[in-house]
């Protein structure tokens, strides 16, 4: 076993342990392992150790790593940075998953270009939950407006909400950030759009974020090792 996929295991063990502390069940929280900026070799190590999800943030990267993995014909790619609009057909194209709409001119977008052999693209919603600025996402009071009308959209399934937590947060901050997220995708139901997702929680606060009910953790530095972006 590879250094690369002991580490992949222990953050499968410690989302196990999260899960059983805070009384859920066994398997409801989804590791995405966040591969931007890890050469598509990396990516081979840790999906033969059981990972078929994996988080990208730079689409021209991203391009390449589709190409030279294309015989991975089960992995699930999740866009988890910004789109810029010029990439969107690329990302319509080829992602499953889109973590980080927070516009709507780009879920529409997305919808035109999304192929109609292709299942609906799944989508979250961002969400700016401290009000951070400079940071992507739309406020938290705009959530759930911008969500129904993206569920309006073909081709797309709105699934819930997605946030980066404030970084240096303490741990009543981010109970607070990450409650309000479980908040709005209750709201989200209540008005009529059937969605289940939370994507929230990294290498630093996964356990904090499962605890508030996320079903998805976005997990990079912990499998990986520490990222190099001198190049981006």
């Amino acid at each position: 076993m590879t250094s690369l996929q002991q580490n992949y295991r222990e953050v499968c063990a410690k989302i196990r342990e999260a899960e059983a502390a805070a009384h859920r069940e066994n398997g409801s929280v989804h590791l995405v392992a966040v591969s931007k900026t890890f050469p598509a070799g990396d990516i081979r190590e840790v999906y033969a150790a059981g990972a078929r999800d994996f988080g990208e943030n730079y689409i021209q990267e991203w391009y390449g790593k589709t190409e030279e993995l294309a015989d991975l014909t089960d992995i699930v790619w999740h866009v988890i940075g910004d789109v810029q609009s010029n990439k969107t057909r690329f990302v319509a194209e080829r992602a499953h998953w889109v973590h980080t709409v927070s516009r709507l001119k780009t879920a529409r977008r997305l919808s035109e270009q999304r192929p109609s052999e292709m299942p609906p693209l799944q989508v979250c919603i961002e969400v700016n939950i401290a009000g951070e600025p400079g940071k992507h996402g739309v406020a938290p009071e705009e959530a759930v407006a911008l969500a129904c009308e993206t569920a309006k959209l073909p081709r797309l399934q709105v699934r819930g909400f997605m946030c980066v937590a404030e970084v240096g947060a303490g741990a009543e901050a981010l109970h607070n950030q990450f409650t309000r997220m479980r908040q709005l995708l209750a709201d989200l139901n209540a008005a009529g759009v059937a969605a289940d997702v939370l994507s929230m929680g990294m290498s630093a606060d996964m356990e904090a974020a499962i605890a508030c009910g996320a079903t998805h953790v976005r997990v990079g530095s912990a499998i990986f090792g520490k990222r190099d972006y001198s190049d981006k």
